[in-house]
């Protein structure tokens, strides 16, 4: 699925914009944790980047990630386990991760992050988390489905520094989400209309997920429980 410069993850390019801001990013070793990243990587490099390594859980996102970028030798995309990297210790002077902390194994991924990245080095991140502690059923199995566990808005910032983090910046982002479903059921739309029934097939679990969490969003009221937050934190070791 052919994206060109459009990413399909919640804030767009605005966490990546943030980032530019508030950091220098040249001559930096930088590791992207997540799925439908691969257009953030090209703007590492483009912003004098000195790598940018890429990981992924499966098979079908890898693929997709080598579909929607262009080949680039400082751009390393690859399968690995979030908590349990292939990268020595101390190796990345920034981790960027977006909408992809989210899940079961949070605390181990967190941990292992700290293992390879450098002393004082950035961890920028946003994440989906929940404003309001009570939750309906329907919120509660868009987060299973997608095998997250968020945490609590007000409880988001106090989670990263039990870890061992110092916060830079902090944003509430929850307003970008009305236009990043919006745009993604548009980009649906249009997707199913110009695609063959073998890529479409291909694609099928991603395309029910937007579609039914886009649904949800818009139309049965799970805007007054998902949120989404984002950090800039320094590792302090």
């Amino acid at each position: 699925m052919k994206e060109n410069n459009k990413i399909l993850l919640p804030g767009g390019f605005k966490q990546f914009r943030i980032l530019k801001q508030k950091c220098d990013l040249n001559n930096k070793k930088i590791l992207i944790i997540g799925e439908s990243s691969e257009k953030i990587a090209e703007k590492f490099i483009l912003e004098g980047a000195e790598s940018v390594d890429v990981i992924v859980r499966d098979y079908e996102s890898l693929i997709h990630s080598k579909l929607n970028i262009e080949l680039n030798e400082k751009i390393s995309i690859r399968i690995n386990d979030f908590e349990n990297t292939d990268f020595e210790e101390n190796r990345f002077d920034i981790v960027y991760s977006q909408a992809s902390l989210t899940n079961t194994n949070r605390k181990n991924t967190i941990k292992e992050i700290k293992r390879i990245l450098k002393s004082n080095g950035i961890l920028c991140i946003s994440e989906i988390t929940k404003l309001k502690s009570k939750i309906p059923t329907f919120v509660q199995n868009i987060f299973e489905q997608s095998e997250m566990i968020p945490l609590l808005q007000s409880e988001f910032e106090q989670y990263f520094t039990s870890k061992g983090f110092e916060i830079i910046y902090k944003q509430d982002l929850t307003s970008s989400l009305k236009d990043f479903y919006q745009s993604t059921q548009r980009e649906l739309i249009e997707y199913l209309k110009s695609s063959s029934e073998k890529e479409k097939n291909f694609y099928k679990k991603l395309l029910n997920k937007i579609s039914h969490e886009s649904n949800a969003y818009l139309k049965l009221g799970a805007d007054k429980y998902i949120g989404l937050n984002l950090l800039i934190m320094k590792n302090i070791k």
